[in-house]
């Protein structure tokens, strides 16, 4: 057994503790923030989702099936396009046709695979769209999302990083003002990669396209007389409906990465706990293997000693004895 052994595993199995330490609570932290991302995106949802039953309603108006919104013919230079944040259309920004992608990754790692799995959605989703001849752009959300598309040589036209986390619905407008610009140079849609949360034990990562909505024929249905025209509406609206949808798709992905990052800290800790028992058995082995070299290397020497005295018994040294004071 080589000298020191024992006192190396003693350092590992210190350190592997303080490592222990440290991800528990990191997990304890990550639960903690799920309660909070949960009861975020309660608050949010209802907002979302009437601005959603409203364009339902308005994509399913007859007049609305050539709005460019609801994917009919594309919007002409110089239309209106909202409340000034998706204003006239100008010579810069995307190509004419092209398509706006929003990937929603985090700023930090230790989550498992949850920013790999987005952004393997996402280069997915860009290889089609570019296959498909839509010239897709790229603003990427989380500095992981970021670093890989650097990584691949691809050219973000807006990155957002540091909110990730915990994001606000400011963080969303300035979201939707980077797609608002490449709505005005000449995109046609938009598509969002995010990870959908749908409970602590189920999430999902998901390319959903936000523009052009999907038309639903009514039959039967509550026919409702819009005015102004539902184009018009709908050209006030659009920016309210994307600030509501990418905040609720922020809010989602950050409870999703609190959950990965919780259970990948768990594992982590029951990691380290089984390490630990690994190295302190080794460690209990090799005290032994260093007690018993000991007690063989005394009974070797006391053998040694009996042999040099040439015989069974150990002879006494004289022993001088002072005489009594008279």
């Amino acid at each position: 057994m080589p000298a020191g052994l024992e006192r190396q595993l003693r350092r590992r199995i210190r350190s592997v503790q303080s490592t222990q330490k440290i991800t528990r609570a990191m997990e304890l932290i990550a639960a903690s923030r799920i309660t909070r991302a949960q009861h975020a995106i309660l608050a949010a949802a209802p907002y979302a989702e009437r601005l959603r039953d409203v364009a339902s309603e308005l994509a399913a108006d007859p007049e609305a099936s050539g709005h460019w919104v609801f994917g009919g013919a594309p919007r002409p230079s110089g239309s209106p396009a909202g409340d000034g944040r998706l204003g006239e259309r100008s010579g810069g920004g995307a190509q004419a046709g092209g398509t706006a992608v929003v990937v929603i990754g985090a700023d930090r790692g230790l989550a498992g695979a949850f920013n790999l799995f987005v952004q393997r959605a996402a280069d997915e989703l860009v290889s089609d769209l570019a296959a498909r001849g839509q010239a897709p752009v790229l603003i990427a959300v989380g500095r992981k999302a970021i670093a890989h598309f650097r990584s691949r040589g691809r050219d973000l036209v807006a990155q957002f990083e540091g909110f990730a986390d915990r994001p606000r619905f400011d963080d969303a407008r300035r979201v939707v003002e980077a797609v608002s610009e490449q709505l005005k140079g000449g995109a046609n849609s938009v598509y969002v990669v995010s990870t959908r949360f749908i409970s602590s034990g189920s999430q999902r990562v998901e390319s959903r396209r936000l523009v052009p909505l999907e038309r639903e024929e009514r039959r039967g249905a509550t026919v409702f007389e819009f005015e102004p025209g539902p184009a018009e509406i709908m050209d006030r609206l659009l920016p309210q409906w994307l600030e509501a949808e990418v905040f609720v798709a922020l809010l989602e992905a950050a409870a999703a990465f609190h959950v990965s990052q919780q259970r990948a800290m768990a594992a982590a800790t029951d990691n380290a706990d089984e390490l630990i028992k690994t190295l302190t058995r080794h460690m209990n082995r090799a005290r032994q293997d260093s007690i018993t070299t000991e007690i063989i290397e005394i009974v070797g020497g006391a053998e040694a000693l009996r042999q040099d005295t040439g015989g069974d018994k150990l002879t006494r040294p004289d022993v001088y004895v002072f005489p009594e004071a008279s």
